[in-house]
């Protein structure tokens, strides 16, 4: 990259940092879509109430109002409670730790409708044949309904990071030092703020580029040996 003015690695810096908060939450955003799918298809009411609210309510409250709900309002929160037990804490939340848990939260809500969209295309014959086999339920889902739910997933799985990848953008808003903040710190020190937005929607394109590539060949990893 160009040095721009000397900020050409503080812009590299940023988008390293974009780069695990994204991998992160993604991960994060996997553990909970696979319980989420789980607790939708399970045949209990009250686990499929609380995975239904959980995906309503996430997926319609704008992803900024999140970040500043946790990031500002969960230590307040903390701290109201413990004046009210007599015990006055000063409780500060990490600009990482927030990003990441909000964002895994928040994706964590629409990798739960891909898994349990995949789950539910997987046919039920091949459910009905590993019970005739004498396969334990746990075994017949690592063995049987995993792989082949993924490969289902994988697609709607794509499209979660890709999303996911460009909302990494709005932690900037709690000083977390990402690409954009990184961005913003070099616009307004040189005035030159489409010099380093652009840079910095170069470096996302960059990004989604790679993914897009990683992406089809996982496709074609999970399709292996399927005509």
């Amino acid at each position: 990259m160009m040095d721009l003015h000397g900020y050409g690695w503080m812009l590299w810096e940023g988008a390293v940092m974009t780069l695990v908060v994204a991998v992160l939450a993604m991960t994060l955003g996997c553990v909970l879509g696979l319980v989420g799918a789980v607790a939708k298809l399970s045949v209990r009411s009250g686990l499929r109430r609380a995975a239904d609210l959980y995906t309503t309510v996430v997926r319609g409250v704008p992803e900024l109002v999140l970040i500043l709900l946790v990031y500002y309002g969960v230590p307040t929160v903390a701290q109201d409670l413990a004046e009210t037990w007599g015990e006055p804490v000063v409780f500060d939340l990490d600009p990482f730790i927030a990003g990441v848990l909000t964002l895994g939260f928040i994706y964590g809500a629409f990798a739960t409708e891909v898994f349990r969209g995949a789950f539910l295309s997987v046919p039920r014959g091949q459910i009905e044949a590993a019970s005739s086999l004498g396969m334990r339920p746990g075994l017949a889902f690592r063995k049987i309904l995993f792989p082949q739910m993924l490969r289902y997933a994988l697609p709607g799985l794509g499209n979660v990071w890709l999303v996911l990848l460009k909302a990494t953008a709005l932690v900037s808003v709690i000083q977390l030092e990402d690409l954009m903040r990184k961005a913003q710190i070099a616009a307004g020190a040189t005035r030159e703020p489409f010099t380093f937005y652009f840079s910095a929607s170069l470096l996302f394109l960059g990004l989604t580029v790679v993914s897009l590539y990683a992406i089809r060949r996982g496709e074609r990893w999970a399709e292996r040996g399927l005509r």
